[in-house]
């Protein structure tokens, strides 16, 4: 491999781990910068190498996410916190988009549908709304307001959106197998 293969091999890789870096901070809201993140990013699997440089290499990663303001630190008690600001939230976002859109693209159905539906209740309006903004986003068809419906496995995806938004059993997933009248919904995602 040339060296210009392996310096873009490189800086994709950092790329994914301050991706991922970054949905742990926002999943968690805060994070204790000593133990957890770099704890986290160890159970990714991503950075490779000598185990000695790994906390500064989460160090790195963490600084760069603050010069990029998507994160900021916090003292509390002696103890450094990385906090997600609204910025690093909208990259969290577009991020969501992408990974939805990776979702659609795959090569074959196995003929199942994959079912959203939620309860989430009237005060807790906001969150229901923004759970309906990324079901959009991912692609999803809406059946009824709280019903929402895609051929694909997504299953990682909706615990993800679980754990943001704090919503827990209000959100369940199911598999069906067999949906009465579905042409309009495989017409919708092109599948035969």
């Amino acid at each position: 491999m040339g060296t210009l293969e392996e310096a873009v091999r490189k800086r994709r890789r950092l790329g994914y781990v301050q991706q991922a870096t970054l949905a742990a901070i926002g999943i968690a809201g805060i994070l204790l910068v000593g133990m957890a993140a770099p704890n986290t990013l160890q159970l990714l699997g991503k950075i490779p190498g000598n185990k000695y440089r790994f906390k500064n290499q989460s160090a790195h990663i963490l600084t760069r996410l603050a010069c990029e303001g998507y994160i900021t630190f916090q003292e509390k008690e002696g103890k450094r916190y990385a906090r997600i600001t609204e910025a690093g939230r909208r990259a969290l976002a577009v991020r969501g988009n992408i990974l939805g859109q990776q979702i659609q693209r795959k090569k074959r159905w196995d003929k199942r549908w994959r079912v959203v539906i939620f309860d989430i209740p009237e005060y807790r309006r906001q969150t229901r709304n923004r759970l309906r903004a990324m079901m959009r986003s991912f692609g999803f068809y809406r059946l009824q307001d709280s019903v929402w419906i895609y051929p694909y496995d997504c299953e990682d995806v909706i615990a993800l959106v679980k754990t943001e938004l704090k919503t827990g059993a209000s959100v369940l997933y199911v598999i069906v197998e067999k949906l009465e009248n579905d042409q309009h919904l495989r017409q919708e995602f092109f599948l035969r």
